[in-house]
């Protein structure tokens, strides 16, 4: 879907609105009655009890007297990047639902407020336009095809954010997809494709090949699945003036049953979006592609399935693993840390500069933090505060969790080198983090990113969905951080 944008440095006249049936009002902090429709705007506000100020908490949506439909908020210069987000997601909120073809954007204050205004509201507008997969006969598509900004004309075309909103639908086109049409195979076949249309280099380790290496903490979980269609893929963008080489790597379980441990139904539902931490990665090859970051990005997508079959891993097996590392098994659901072992490890024997993977990968970092917030993990300190910023700056919080060496004697095993994780659950999120550092040759520095808000109900930030596209935002602003470094 391209959506055409158009720039104009005039405020609009209330003449030249009543062309439109939607509009969005981003209103300026100080009261300004001359503005256009501010008579029906207040006539609202008396109606509904609330005064102008309140605008700043939320929007108010108002029918105007040519029978348009306009939305009005206020956001202060001091708000966060998730807090303008949100509001802005609240503001467009029924008109999107509305499925228009045109929009009028407005935005109003300084010149600064106008500028982050423009660009967080185009952004918001754009994401929730995107088409996601959908399978109903009724379903509703979207029809938007131009936004008409007034107020404001940038120096640039916006295409960083478009940039960004294609990495971020990427993301949640492919999480969403059901199961049986997002299997190893086709999911495989789909990233050839997107590696052949973007340029990107494509190598595969099927399952033959990684039995030859011996990357047994992979084999472990692929090996279950009828055909063992499991792979390791891996993806290459190298621009010509490349100032950092980084690697990102993604968990891409396309479907978990727990294997012999079995899920229980309430908690096996939903489980095709156990493959988001691929989504991610994949999201943000593309944005920074189409961006033309200056850094080589390794991209690293561990895809399988973890099913119950007569060949799946089970407790107690004891598996070795790419690094040479003998595994004991002690339960089958924790698949997510296996397949990323020997993948990390493929990807530090590159040696690139700095290492970042996402997963959905612990039940116990949701429980630390809800869905709100996704938790990092990292061997160098100043690369978690780092990630902390990037977040911040992307609309996409994360918190830092201790990396800490006395976890390690949780994982001591009788019969191995080392467990694969306990079964007393608590600080999971950390024992897997400390489980996977085993993994990582060269000490490159390197941030795990436990996806605990992938998936929040009427959605989180800029994205109305339940599957939201959280990381690749945040993963771009990583990469940028770690360019000037």
């Amino acid at each position: 879907m391209s959506i055409k944008l158009t720039q104009n440095v005039a405020n609009a006249t209330e003449n030249t609105l009543n062309s439109y049936q939607y509009a969005i009002f981003v209103l300026p902090e100080n009261e300004d009655r001359n503005l256009p429709f501010s008579q029906t705007l207040f006539t609202k506000l008396s109606r509904v009890k609330k005064k102008y100020k309140d605008l700043e908490k939320s929007p108010l949506t108002v029918d105007l007297p040519h029978g348009g439909l306009a939305s009005f908020i206020i956001l202060n210069e001091n708000l966060t990047p998730f807090q303008r987000h949100t509001l802005l997601r609240k503001a467009i909120k029924q008109i999107i639902e509305e499925h228009p073809e045109n929009i009028a954007l407005c935005v109003y204050g300084s010149e600064t407020a106008r500028s982050m205004n423009a660009c967080a509201a185009y952004y918001v507008l754009t994401a929730n336009a995107a088409q996601l997969t959908n399978r109903k006969k009724d379903h509703a598509k979207s029809h938007l095809k131009i936004i008409d900004l007034f107020g404001y004309q940038a120096e640039h075309d916006f295409s960083f954010v478009n940039a960004r909103v294609a990495g971020n639908t990427l993301c949640r086109q492919l999480t969403t997809t059901p199961p049986n049409d997002l299997t190893p195979s086709s999911y495989r076949e789909k990233v050839s494709t997107l590696a052949k249309q973007h340029g990107w280099q494509h190598e595969e380790f099927d399952m033959q090949k990684l039995k030859e290496i011996g990357a047994g903490a992979f084999v472990a979980v692929g090996q279950g699945s009828d055909p063992q269609d499991a792979a390791i893929v891996h993806l290459t963008y190298q621009p010509a003036l490349a100032k950092k080489h980084i690697a990102i790597i993604g968990k891409g379980i396309c479907f978990d049953t727990g294997g012999h441990n079995l899920k229980p139904a309430k908690y096996m539902l939903g489980m095709h979006e156990d493959m988001n931490g691929s989504a991610v990665a994949l999201g943000i090859l593309l944005a920074a592609s189409e961006m033309q970051l200056p850094v080589k990005i390794d991209c690293w997508l561990a895809i399988a399935q973890n099913h119950i079959s007569p060949t799946a891993y089970k407790q107690n097996d004891v598996v070795t693993a790419l690094n040479g590392m003998t595994i004991e098994i002690v339960h089958t659901d924790a698949e997510g840390r296996m397949v990323l072992a020997d993948t990390l490890t493929l990807a530090s024997r590159q040696k690139p500069d700095y290492m970042i993977d996402f997963a959905t990968l612990t039940g116990s970092m949701i429980t630390a933090l809800g869905d709100r917030i996704s938790g990092v993990i990292s061997n160098r300190p100043a690369l978690a505060c780092k990630a902390i910023g990037a977040g911040n700056m992307a609309g996409e919080r994360v918190v830092a969790f201790p990396y800490e060496e006395d976890f390690d004697s949780d994982l001591e095993s009788d019969v191995a080198d080392i467990k694969q994780c306990t079964l007393e659950g608590g600080g999971d999120h950390i024992h897997a983090a400390r489980f996977l550092g085993k993994f990582i040759e060269h000490d490159i520095p390197w941030l795990h990113t436990d996806l605990s808000s992938a998936n929040r109900k009427g959605g989180l930030g800029a994205i109305e969905a339940d599957t939201n596209g959280f990381g690749v935002g945040f993963g771009i602003e990583m990469l940028k951080s770690l360019i000037e470094d």
